[in-house]
C-alpha cells in the first residue's frame, strides 16, 4: 500500500502541468471592459504632450502637403483640464481638409478605450489568441450595432492583454453616419499602448499610411501621432505648462511635440 501510494505520487509529479483553460469569451470581454472604465478614469487625471503630424504624398512617395500640431494636455484653472497648443504652423495641404469627424476621431477614436459603459454598442466578435508584438493577447474585431447622428465609432480589431485584461494594440478607422453628398474618407490607422506607471496601458502612438479614394480623385496620405510625458496630476504634483514656443528666426528648434489623435482627412 505505501509503494502503490509512493507511485502514484512520483507519477503525478511527473505529469506535465497543463495550461489553465482561458476564461470564456463574454468573460474576457466583461473583465477587459471594467479595466478600461478604470482606466478612462485614470487618464484623466494625467497630463501629457501631443503630437499630430499629417502628409499628403504624391506618387513617389514624397510629401508635398503638411498638417502639424504640437499641444500640452494640462490642468488650468480650477483643475479644469484644458489643452495649450505650443506649436501650429500654417497648414500645407492642397487636397484633403480636416473636418469636425476628424476631429472627433483625432480625440475619442484613435486612442480607442472599450468601457463597461460603451460595450453594449458594440457587436464584438472573438477571434482567437494571437500576440501583440510579443505580448500574448486575446483577439477581438469590433464594430457599432446601430450608429447615432454626431457619433463616431471604432470599427477593426483589437488586442487584449491576457494577463492585464486590457487593450494594447487598435487595428482599424473611424466611422459614423455622414450627410448626404458628404465625400469625407477616413484612413486606417493602428494605436499601440504602452504600461504606464505599472498600472495601465496608455496610447502612446498611431500610425497611417493610406490611400483615401475620393469621388473624383485619391489621395495617398502617412499621418503619426505621439502621446509623451504622461504624468499624474495631484495635490502633490507640480505641472508643466509647456515650453514657449521658439521663435523661428532664432535659429533655436521648437519644443518637443505633444501628442493628440490623429484626425482623418476629408475632401477639400
Amino acid at each position: 500500500m505505501k509503494q502503490w501510494m509512493i507511485f502514484v505520487a512520483l507519477a503525478a509529479a511527473a505529469a506535465p502541468l497543463l495550461p489553465a483553460a482561458d476564461p470564456s469569451p463574454d468573460e474576457i470581454i466583461r473583465r477587459f471592459a471594467a479595466k478600461e472604465s478604470e482606466f478612462r478614469k485614470a487618464r484623466e487625471s494625467y497630463t501629457y504632450k501631443q503630437l499630430v503630424k499629417m502628409e499628403e504624398l504624391d506618387a513617389g512617395g514624397r510629401a508635398t502637403g503638411k498638417w502639424e500640431i504640437n499641444s500640452d494636455i494640462i490642468f488650468g484653472a480650477n483643475n479644469q483640464r484644458t489643452e495649450k497648443v505650443t506649436y501650429a504652423p500654417p497648414i500645407t495641404l492642397h487636397n484633403v481638409i480636416l473636418t469636425p469627424q476628424d476631429e472627433q476621431d483625432l480625440r475619442n477614436v484613435q486612442p480607442f478605450v472599450l468601457t463597461s459603459e460603451d460595450v453594449g454598442k458594440y457587436d464584438i466578435q472573438y477571434m482567437g489568441r494571437q500576440n501583440a508584438d510579443e505580448i500574448p493577447c486575446y483577439l477581438f474585431s469590433v464594430k457599432p450595432k446601430t450608429m447615432l447622428k454626431g457619433e463616431r465609432y471604432f470599427e477593426g480589431q483589437i488586442w487584449v492583454d491576457d494577463r492585464d485584461f486590457q487593450i494594447v494594440k487598435t487595428f482599424g478607422k473611424g466611422v459614423g453616419l455622414l450627410k448626404k453628398g458628404e465625400d469625407n474618407q477616413f484612413p486606417r490607422f493602428e494605436t499601440y499602448r504602452e504600461q504606464i506607471d505599472g498600472k495601465y496601458w496608455f496610447p502612446t502612438y498611431t500610425h497611417a499610411d493610406d490611400v483615401l479614394h475620393f469621388k473624383d480623385n485619391s489621395q495617398h496620405i502617412r499621418m503619426v501621432v505621439k502621446y509623451q510625458d504622461y504624468k499624474r496630476f495631484g495635490a502633490e504634483s507640480s505641472i508643466t505648462f509647456g515650453d514657449e514656443v521658439a521663435d523661428p528666426s532664432s535659429g533655436s528648434k521648437p519644443a518637443a511635440p505633444a501628442l493628440a489623435p490623429p484626425l482623418a482627412p476629408g475632401r477639400r
